[in-house]
């Protein structure tokens, strides 16, 4: 199907249709009346003329002057137009040479039934006025032709003219139209802006004040909307981070408590041994998720604060690697020193929960790789699992999203919150994260981050 096109390009085609109908119009009554003025000028001046050389024509034939020859050829008022004579089979003519046979046999024996009558003709590719009036006493037939030709310039001329403004004016309506559209968008798009602003997380995105009354109520409205939004994020930012630190103390002395009857869990037979077991799991799992919680609340609240320094990507995963991984694991560092600006907390929380996520879930990391691409820096870690479905790879990210392991309970389960943290992370260094498929088999986590410029 085609699509529509935009709001503005609509704007921009009615206000150019409307202004090329507009001088269309006026185009066409500008023509009629200006070409039947002249036409009608021309056919009386040279009608006039006819009539006066008739007359001496006339005078000349009753008096049987032997001058009508040198009569007609000074009567020819320039070298483009024709004198004709008729008397019976006899044709005089004076002037531009023509055939007498371009002048129509209608005009003719109008003129010998005693009618004046005048025609527009051409005659050897010249638009002329033949005028034809009949001789006294049915003398003849006298016949002048006036040539056109610079009256038929000025009809091209004055017709390319029209034209080429009425075209003109139509472009000047799109570009108009364009314009104003453009303007009369502006503040949709600064609210479309705003908006996808704080859809990606930038909560302090606002409209500018509006000096157009109609548009100042809009503003108002988006700006106190979104004022309650980031008052709502902020304070459920801080009740997260409030009841988390409020548990870590009771959360340390669980897993302090935890780890004494780890210790004794072989004293513990049966049912009792299963049953502590279930409790360590579950409190380390506590543990974890409360950390967690305790992140995502201070970048939440910490949204705008940005300490950001040079960082060498490649030296990040190194240090990851060497203490979490294995020397079986491929690491891939491509020259030269991938930099970027960044918090080093974010960054190493970012690498530490993607090799995390990888051992819980998905047999662990076989490759880390840093690589540039197209002015960034990409980060790719590979792992030895089932891979991640197309239809579960944007909901990974999300918070308390275990994929397949959702309602299972254990210490290697996760919180589902390791992956949001990446996400949240990575947005707030202006970069972008998603899984794809690991060529071999498996899943690839990708990070992209925008390069530090030298």
């Amino acid at each position: 199907m085609l699509r529509r096109p935009s709001l503005r390009w609509r704007v921009a085609a009615t206000l150019g249709l409307g202004s090329l109908l507009v001088t269309s119009l006026l185009a066409v009554a500008t023509w009629n009346l200006a070409s039947e003025y002249m036409l009608r000028q021309r056919v009386q001046a040279t009608t006039r003329q006819a009539e006066v050389n008739l007359r001496l024509v006339e005078d000349a034939v009753r008096t049987n002057s032997d001058g009508l020859t040198e009569l007609l050829t000074g009567l020819t008022t320039n070298p483009d137009s024709t004198i004709m004579l008729f008397r019976g089979d006899e044709v005089l003519t004076s002037g531009r040479q023509v055939d007498p046979a371009v002048v129509p046999g209608a005009l003719l024996a109008l003129a010998r039934d005693g009618t004046a009558g005048r025609q527009r003709l051409r005659a050897d590719g010249i638009p002329v006025l033949a005028i034809a009036q009949p001789l006294a006493e049915g003398q003849g037939v006298y016949v002048e032709l006036f040539q056109l030709a610079q009256l038929d310039r000025t009809f091209r001329f004055l017709s390319g003219l029209l034209i080429g403004g009425t075209v003109l004016s139509g472009l000047i309506g799109v570009a108009l139209g364009f314009w104003a559209g453009r303007r009369a968008l502006r503040p949709l798009t600064e609210l479309t802006a705003a908006a996808s602003r704080i859809a990606g997380g930038d909560l302090k995105a606002r409209l500018p004040d509006q000096a157009d009354p109609d548009l100042e109520a809009l503003a108002t409205t988006f700006n106190t909307t979104a004022d309650a939004l980031e008052q709502r994020v902020l304070r459920d930012a801080r009740f997260a981070g409030d009841v988390s630190h409020e548990l870590r103390s009771p959360l340390t002395t669980m897993v302090n408590a935890a780890a004494v009857l780890r210790r004794r869990q072989a004293e513990l037979p049966g049912t009792t041994g299963k049953a502590l077991h279930l409790l360590t799991s579950e409190v380390d799992r506590f543990a974890r998720m409360v950390v967690d919680l305790m992140e995502i609340s201070r970048a939440d609240q910490d949204a705008d604060r940005a300490d950001l320094e040079p960082l060498d990507v490649g030296d990040l995963v190194r240090g990851a690697a060497g203490t979490r991984l294995g020397d079986d694991v491929e690491v891939v560092v491509g020259p030269p020193a991938p930099v970027v600006l960044g918090d080093r907390r974010r960054l190493d929380r970012v690498i530490g929960n993607l090799i995390e996520n990888a051992e819980r879930h998905a047999g662990g990391a076989v490759r880390l790789a840093v690589l540039h691409r197209a002015g960034h820096v990409r980060l790719e870690v590979d792992d030895a699992g089932p891979g991640v479905p197309r239809d579960m790879r944007l909901q990974v990210f999300e918070r308390f999203t275990r994929g397949t392991r959702a309602g299972s309970r254990g210490a290697d389960t996760g919180s589902g919150l390791g992956l949001a943290l990446v996400a949240e992370h990575v947005r707030r260094h202006h970069g972008e994260v998603w899984v794809e498929d690991r060529p071999g088999g498996g899943a690839r986590f990708v990070v992209e981050l925008p390069e530090a410029q030298a």
